[in-house]
């Protein structure tokens, strides 16, 4: 035990790696530094040392004559106190003062030093050093002036308040006059005052300054692309300008990095994600090309995550706003950065799925796509969506659908609808279906050499192992990823995505998330398993019923009741009259105006209901929902009523004995009542089409051709036929094509007054042809200069 304790930890190869040449470096360098530094040191103190004891033994004497010249101040005032200890001279005899007189005379007082306090006859000590006779002069008495202190501010310590002072430097009157000359320079340049810009010369020099760093930025981003594996360490000299401390400057060139870096990993990285090497891989040795491949991989893996790091602080300083202590950027300033970093990380996000922390961008944008702000809220969306649209194999879309389920149940449902409305963009047209075990297919194998032997001969196995070779190759060349992997992943995702709806459904009815829970579920109804179908009915028409929901809501429903029914719900016997109902009622609810916001959703649920469910619908239901659409033609937009009659065409081709409604001629008994709200008991054989004579006469040419085509009996043709770029269109398609949401008339409505006006700019139409002849002649001949006499005129006129 003691061994291990005492056994030094060497550090592993990971650890080395991490730790960058340039730390090896300072490290080396701080090391001998110190080293130099404590020999420096010590052989000061030994200069000291000796110099101290050449000055204790070779020492000058200090004359006794003359003492206030040499030394005033502290002497002055040390030979007063002297002189008032000493004995005064008219005291002591006349033999004192002579011995006092011999004894300054001799060479061995003079010789010693002044300030000893030994006597002067007293023998050296064996055992006493120099060195310690050194020690034992007072310092009190040292000739130089003293210095003054200047108070500096104190420092706070946990011990307390230490109070700070500094020596204010002493001029020497013999330094020389160069050194004068040097120092003055320097005075002046601090003491002069920093030159105050103008706001020209301020944006002059920011414009410096900026495109200094974009032709540094351009340098580093062009060398790297040039040659990634061997200049990968300028990833991090490109990273390092994140932290721009220029305030004139920092914001744009911090966006500038961003960007650039953002551009750079989109065009350097590797199309497969890139794992850590394990101990083994560690220890085998390797070319050098290897080599510089994983060194060029590894520092591309740490560069990158670094990045990701710093986007993410600079969100969240946007987030906190909190100002930071450089105060390079400001509060307002954090707004614009983060849109760049959320930009950048929606970027990553799309064009980077396959690449390490991919879920950590994931995990990033989804608490984003519910943000206060709408245009980060947006673009975050947007970014979902086109990952979405991409993704083939369902892996990324998968990450990210369990990320925002899990957000939004953490939220309460509190969120933005649009989250929800991202998993329309879903790539999901079939999932694993639960079949019972003698109908499951088995994958396929290839024969064992015993199968083969036993079934086949030699020729037919020779055939078949060149077969299964074959087949074998077109697998690897096509590198596709198996189905199998591919409906695993979706049925998983989808699964996620129906327990999110349910939730809402269950828990939150009253939530703005509802009209996506609806439309969502109108999409991949079809793909909802058997068992949920009949609780789901009830749900939904509890729904309609409630009346909490709006009319595009209520819509919503009607579709996912029939798309369940028209898929695996055949199985079921439904019979969803209350839905048919409900749309029959509803019909006149649709808004006239500009925004037709439910017409599309109408003429979908219509070919879901009438057309691909039309072996259970009746002929009266047929009926009434025709003439209740050709009213409804009468009322809303152009687009509107092309769609509407182009469903009438398709019924009245799906139900052939809806032409009675052609006729004048009622059959059965009955009269036809339109403020009936049930199809079926509301005798629409009784009435007629009379609302497409009325089209005939609309300002829309497309709509007058559909009536007209309607009135013949919709015929394929005959010159009654529509045209093929009319009649190959489903409603849908022609109700977007002609759409008046550009304010425009599509195709244009020809004017009826042109040719009016096309003869009044003719002015000879208006002339009588005597009068023309008259004027031509006139104007034919030639002027003369006659006086002009109005008597003969007068005179004819008077007879």
């Amino acid at each position: 035990m003691k061994a291990r304790r005492n056994k030094k930890q060497v550090p592993s190869f990971r650890k080395l790696l991490k730790t960058s040449k340039v730390k090896l470096e300072n490290k080396l360098k701080n090391k001998q530094f110190k080293q130099q530094s404590t020999l420096k040191k010590y052989r000061k103190e030994q200069r000291k040392l000796r110099q101290a004891v050449k000055d204790a033994v070779s020492k000058k004497p200090i004359p006794l004559e003359d003492p206030k010249e040499k030394r005033p101040g502290k002497r002055i005032e040390r030979e007063e106190e002297e002189e008032e200890e000493a004995l005064p001279l008219d005291m002591m005899d006349e033999d004192d003062l002579q011995l006092m007189k011999d004894l300054g005379q001799r060479a061995s007082f003079l010789t010693r030093d002044i300030s000893s306090s030994e006597p002067v006859h007293v023998k050296k000590r064996k055992h006493e050093s120099v060195i310690d006779k050194y020690e034992k002069i007072p310092r009190t008495l040292q000739t130089a002036p003293e210095k003054e202190l200047i108070h500096l501010l104190p420092i706070k310590d946990k011990s307390g308040i230490i109070p700070q002072t500094r020596e204010k430097p002493v001029i020497d009157s013999n330094q020389d006059e160069e050194d004068q000359e040097e120092m003055e320079p320097e005075e002046e340049i601090i003491e002069k005052p920093i030159k105050e810009l103008t706001l020209e010369e301020h944006l002059i020099e920011r414009k410096k300054k900026l495109q200094e760093r974009k032709m540094h930025i351009a340098a580093l981003a062009s060398a790297i692309l040039s040659d990634p594996e061997s200049n990968i360490k300028k990833l991090k000299e490109l990273r390092s300008m994140l932290m721009e401390q220029d305030p004139d400057v920092a914001v744009t060139v911090r966006k500038l990095v961003i960007v650039s870096l953002m551009e750079l990993f989109k065009d350097i990285t590797p199309s497969y994600k890139i794992r850590p090497l394990t101990e083994a891989e560690k220890s085998t040795k390797i070319r050098k090309e290897t080599q510089k491949l994983r060194e060029f991989e590894e520092g591309l893996v740490s560069q990158y995550k670094f990045y990701l790091e710093n986007l993410e602080q600079m969100i969240k300083d946007w987030k906190q706003r909190k100002l930071k202590k450089s105060n390079v950027v400001s509060l307002k300033a954090y707004k614009g950065l983060a849109e760049v970093a959320v930009k950048s990380l929606c970027e990553l996000l799309v064009a980077l799925p396959h690449f390490n922390f991919h879920n950590n961008i994931i995990v990033l944008i989804v608490p984003l796509m519910n943000d206060m702000s709408k245009s980060i809220s947006e673009m975050c969306c947007e970014a979902v969506k086109k990952l979405f649209k991409q993704d083939k194999l369902g892996q990324a879309s998968l990450g990210v659908i369990k990320v925002i389920s899990g957000f939004v149940k953490g939220r309460n449902y509190e969120v933005r609808p649009e989250m929800l409305k991202t998993f329309l963009c879903l790539r999901i047209k079939e999932v694993e279906v639960k079949k019972d075990t003698e109908d499951i297919n088995k994958p396929k194998k290839f024969m064992t050499f015993k199968e083969k032997r036993k079934t086949l001969s030699r020729m037919q196995r020779k055939w078949k192992k060149a077969e299964e070779k074959l087949e074998r190759e077109l697998r690897e060349a096509e590198a596709s990823e198996s189905t199998e992997k591919k409906l695993k992943l979706h049925t998983e995702t989808l699964n996620i995505v129906f327990v999110t709806y349910f939730r809402i459904l269950k828990k939150a009815q009253r939530s703005p998330l509802l009209p996506a829970v609806l439309e969502g579920l109108a999409k991949f109804a079809h793909l909802i398993n058997v068992e949920f179908f009949d609780d789901l009915l009830v749900v939904l028409h509890s729904l309609i019923e409630s009346g909490d929901l709006s009319y595009q809501e209520s819509l919503h429903c009607v579709q996912t009741a029939f798309h369940i029914l028209s898929g695996q719900g055949d199985v079921l016997n439904v019979d969803p009259m209350k839905f048919y109902t409900h749309l029959y009622k509803t019909l006149f609810k649709l808004h006239a105006g500009a925004t037709n916001e439910g017409v599309e959703t109408v003429l979908q649920c219509l070919d879901v209901m009438l057309t691909k469910r039309r072996k259970q619908v009746s002929q009266q239901r047929a009926l009434a929902f025709i003439k209740r659409l050709c009213t409804l033609a009468l009322h809303v937009l152009p687009n509107s009523s092309i769609g509407i009659l182009a469903t009438n065409r398709i019924l009245m081709h799906t139900f052939p004995k809806t032409d009675l409604l052609l006729d004048n001629e009622s059959q059965g008994s009955g009269v036809f009542l339109p403020e009936l709200d049930e199809p079926e008991y509301c005798n629409a054989q009784n009435t007629t089409l009379w609302e497409l004579h009325a089209l005939r006469r609309h300002y829309h040419p497309i709509v007058q051709k559909f009536a007209v085509h309607l009135i013949a009996g919709a015929p394929s043709e005959g010159s009654e036929a529509l045209k093929p770029e009319l009649s190959r269109r489903s409603a849908a398609e022609l109700f977007e094509a002609y759409s008046m949401a550009a304010m425009t008339f599509n195709p244009p409505v020809e004017s009826l007054n042109s040719k009016r006006k096309d003869k009044v700019l003719q002015g000879d139409s208006f002339l009588n042809e005597e009068l023309s002849q008259l004027i031509k002649r006139h104007c034919s001949q030639v002027a003369t200069q006659l006086p002009l006499d109005f008597t003969k005129c007068l005179e004819t006129s008077l007879r």
